[in-house]
């Protein structure tokens, strides 16, 4: 994953910082479990700032028995608009190479979005914000790029810092517009700390449950290396 951040300027970009990360992604979904869509991915209500922006780049992979699908790449640009309020964009080039049939590569479906933190973090209280997003039927259902339909998430997010530790997580609600699907909820919960002695390493673990279908525990230890 390449990560651009930096300042916006109204005669171009200034006071650049690169940070570059190299994250191999795979992800191994079990028996009758959603491919695409939104992420699956706790999320926090902390916005870019006013005026900064972020620019990723990443590939993700999934496969079930029908083979394999994911992105490669997607390009993800997050800009703070206005103080608290960041705008977010995903383009995703996506591919789907099932057991059996050709490989089907191109557009899938464009995120849109908007994170607006409402509560600053105190002594007490937690950071709290929304962060609706809408999945873009851009993608081809019929080569599997893309749902074929729109796809929406309405999450509350909020996050504490306690020293080292910091938590975030929240709870959202998916409207799926497609004909014979279903609604349904999300929880997302994570917890992780940084060690004086080793700043770049955190050890971190997340619980996410989707409608009752999914439940997936992850835990570890993530790296976010500096070049700068």
């Amino acid at each position: 994953m390449l990560v651009l951040r930096g300042l916006a300027g109204g005669a171009g970009l200034a006071s650049l910082q690169i940070r570059v990360a190299v994250i191999a992604v795979l992800t191994l979904l079990t028996p009758g479990a959603l491919l695409a869509g939104p992420p699956f991915v706790t999320d926090d209500p902390e916005p870019v700032e006013f005026q900064h922006f972020e620019v990723y780049l990443a590939c993700v992979t999934s496969r079930d028995f029908d083979g394999w699908s994911g992105t490669a790449p997607q390009l993800e640009v997050n800009c703070g608009a206005y103080p608290d309020l960041q705008i977010h964009l995903i383009i995703p080039t996506a591919f789907s190479a099932p057991g059996s049939g050709p490989l089907h590569y191109g557009l899938g479906d464009v995120e849109l979005g908007a994170k607006f933190r409402f509560v600053h973090e105190g002594d007490r209280m937690p950071q709290i914000g929304v962060f609706p997003l809408v999945e873009l039927p851009s993608g081809s259902e019929a080569k599997g790029l893309g749902e074929g339909h729109a796809q929406i998430l309405i999450p509350l997010w909020l996050q504490k810092a306690w020293g080292v530790w910091t938590s975030y997580g929240g709870v959202g609600y998916w409207l799926d517009t497609g004909a014979g699907s279903r609604d349904s909820w999300f929880l997302g919960w994570q917890l992780h700390g940084t060690s004086p002695r080793t700043p770049w390493w955190a050890p971190s673990c997340s619980i996410r449950r989707r409608n009752g279908r999914e439940r997936v525990l992850r835990r570890g230890r993530t790296s976010e290396p500096s070049l700068t």
